[in-house]
């Protein structure tokens, strides 16, 4: 989209979106970069502006679906569903779970494909218009979701079922409440209702080419970084399974088991996680888990808490098992009506095999809203991981800055990504990327969602903004920061929208607001400055964080979601504090602190409530060649001077023997 900015009016340049599973192993046992995840390719725009665009190749998706369609024909199915989810609601998947990517050739994060006898069509966002209308042949039709008279994949899906045709997806990769929904929404169109059919049919198609599952290895994560035995954590659950009358709850998120049983995995890029299901009663507690995957440490620490361990694929087979002997008890004399619990995103084969709407109840999580409160031990290691993280990032921009104004060196986005992931890989207790690091220049920094290339993306450019997203993976905590900087000489527009930009996120940070207010009702205060000069940003303003976990964590946010609007800010949440604003093909600034969320002294307690506010962790100084000093507050000053005099003192230590760095922070750090 072209659009004239208030702030500028340089001219927009064309760019090329672009999408790949990219395949980078690290050394030893950290992390393996694997993401099927959109990026932008840019042109490269290199200091003489030379220009090189690169075209995406087509995938000739032409056998793939002859295929599909034999495989629909044999099992008498009209209209096939296939989701980008993994069967446990992932936000990233595995490479063996991107099967919209392999049937479509489209390889974006976000969409759904719906393959009849005669057509197929991809149904995506604007974010991936672009990329889709390249990436797809002719076989396929693109749904460009969000426009006028464009149907959405659930309608159009309807409208091929007319006239009693069968539409049908794997159970595994929708959620229950998404299954009704369709459901109803296709037999009003004249279908049959969902069918679930069971082994999914891409897989059959992609054959042996499809990557394998993964079988990394299972680890302990000790209770000093975890704050609560498994013990604690399940008696505290049943607790809560009690009070709800219920048979137990059938757990399918993978962070969520991850952090009731205090392990951690690598099964999927950047989260450590594991595939898994556990079933949680009274009495038991069993994790679903592929044995290999288990050392005899993981094994014995199991079995001393009392978790039974079985394999993975019984899951479905134990649960229908469960319901037929709840059903019994039910139906016998005296029987009690109890029902099992399970998440609202777990998917609608697990519901189907409990027993469905009769035998089961769906529910926000009881664990994600446990997780999401931190212990002390938690945010103590959040504070200490974010210092040393802090320390990184600080190398990297004083390094960075030598680099390009004294070296005179040519470096492009990937390479300055490369060098920060080196100076993290220093710190204590690293073990990897918590996603892939948004390292951007220019206009690509406008991006919000830009992922360079190797091979393939633009120099840094020290006349430019450089816009840089990133955060680690460390044993005591999960990091992620924002900072945009310029090198050069900044643009009056580059400064007043990072003022703008900056303080929003003082706003936010200062904020103090009674027990029950949620993400929803603060959101405005870190976009009211841009708003007053008629500016916004189309993201969120934060999402929560995990410990050593996704660096996306539910159910909190700060935005405009519904669902913010739904769970109230509590002591102990970890969350983003992330405005911004972005120039379609100029510059984009993005500004991002992780807080927690605390109690704090008011001189009155209207309603005898407590008052919340923020402590911030993040421990990065903000770009001072960027700030309008003039259009800040007495209050916003002194507030920066003393976020910036905690960064010296925090950091200076891993400095000592650092004369560029040193002189770098010295001199971001000063007061204003």
């Amino acid at each position: 989209m072209r659009y004239t900015s208030p702030l500028s009016t340089l001219s927009m340049t064309p760019r090329i979106a672009l999408s790949s599973i990219s395949v980078i192993p690290k050394l030893g046992s950290r992390l393996w970069n694997v993401r099927a995840s959109p990026t932008i390719l840019r042109p490269i725009f290199r200091f003489q502006s030379t220009v090189v665009a690169i075209k995406m190749e087509k995938v000739d998706t032409t056998a793939r679906l002859s295929k599909l369609r034999e495989l629909m024909k044999e099992r008498e199915v009209d209209v096939y569903i296939i989701p980008s989810e993994d069967s446990h609601a992932s936000e990233y998947i595995a490479p063996a779970d991107a099967r919209r990517a392999f049937i479509s050739g489209f390889t974006g994060s976000a969409g759904c494909a719906v393959v009849t006898h005669e057509k197929a069509a991809l149904a995506t966002d604007g974010r991936y218009f672009n990329q889709a209308s390249q990436q797809l042949d002719s076989n396929w039709i693109l749904l460009k979701q969000g426009l006028l008279d464009v149907p959405t994949w659930q309608e159009w899906s309807a409208d091929q079922a007319a006239g009693g045709k069968v539409v049908a997806v794997d159970p595994t990769l929708l959620t229950s409440g998404a299954a009704k929904k369709l459901s109803e929404k296709i037999k009003k169109g004249g279908g049959k209702e969902l069918a679930a059919v069971e082994g999914n049919l891409v897989d059959i198609v992609w054959g042996e080419d499809r990557p394998p599952q993964p079988e990394e290895p299972i680890i302990v994560l000790g209770e000093k970084f975890t704050g609560k035995d498994v013990k604690t954590k399940l008696s505290e659950l049943r607790t809560e399974l009690k009070k709800k009358k219920s048979l137990g709850f059938v757990v399918s998120m993978l962070d969520e088991i991850a952090w009731l049983f205090n392990l951690r995995g690598n099964d999927i890029p950047y989260n450590p996680v594991f595939f898994s299901y556990a079933i949680i009663t009274a009495d038991d507690a069993t994790l679903y888990v592929n044995s290999s995957k288990l050392g005899a440490e993981c094994q014995s620490y199991l079995e001393e808490n009392g978790v039974s361990i079985k394999p993975y694929k019984d899951i479905f087979n134990d649960a229908s098992a469960l319901r037929e002997s709840a059903e019994a008890r039910k139906n016998g004399e005296g029987g009690e009506n109890k029902k099992f619990l399970i998440s609202n995103k777990a998917s609608w084969a697990l519901k189907r095999a409990l027993g469905g709407d009769g035998m089961v109840e769906e529910i926000r999580s009881p664990i994600g809203d446990s997780k999401a409160v931190k212990n002390e031990t938690e945010l103590e290691g959040m504070r200490q991981c974010h210092i040393r993280d802090g320390a990184a990032l600080i190398e990297f921009f004083a390094w960075l800055e030598d680099q390009l104004i004294v070296q005179k060196a040519t470096i492009d986005e990937v390479e300055a990504a490369d060098k920060l992931e080196s100076l993290r890989a220093k710190q204590k207790d690293f073990v990897g990327l918590s996603f892939p690091a948004i390292s951007s220049t220019g206009p690509n920094a406008a991006v919000i969602h830009y992922k360079p290339e190797r091979g393939s993306c633009s120099v840094v450019d020290p006349k430019a903004v450089y816009l840089c997203d990133s955060g680690a993976q460390y044993l005591d905590g999960t990091t992620d920061t924002t900072r945009t900087l310029h090198f050069g000489e900044p643009t009056d527009a580059e400064i007043e929208a990072y003022t703008l930009v900056l303080k929003g996120n003082i706003a936010l940070d200062r904020a103090v607001f009674p027990k029950g207010t949620t993400g929803f009702a603060l959101d405005s205060l870190a976009r009211q400055y841009l708003w007053q000069n008629g500016l916004d940003y189309r993201h969120g303003t934060g999402h929560g964080v995990g410990s050593y976990l996704n660096v996306h964590e539910g159910p909190i946010g700060i935005g405009t979601r519904v669902q913010y609007s739904e769970v109230s800010l509590s002591p102990g949440n970890v969350i983003s504090d992330e405005p911004g604003y972005y120039e379609d093909g100029s510059f984009g600034i993005r500004i991002e602190n992780i807080v927690m969320v605390k109690e704090v002294n008011t001189k009155y307690k209207f309603g005898d409530k407590p008052y919340l506010g923020f402590e911030h962790v993040t421990m990065v100084p903000y770009c001072r060649k960027l700030i309008d000093s003039k259009r800040l507050t007495d209050a916003e000053k002194e507030w920066l001077n003393d976020y910036h005099a905690d960064i010296w003192n925090k950091t200076k230590g891993y400095f000592e023997n650092d004369e560029v760095t040193t002189a770098w922070l010295k001199r971001e750090t000063q007061s204003f």
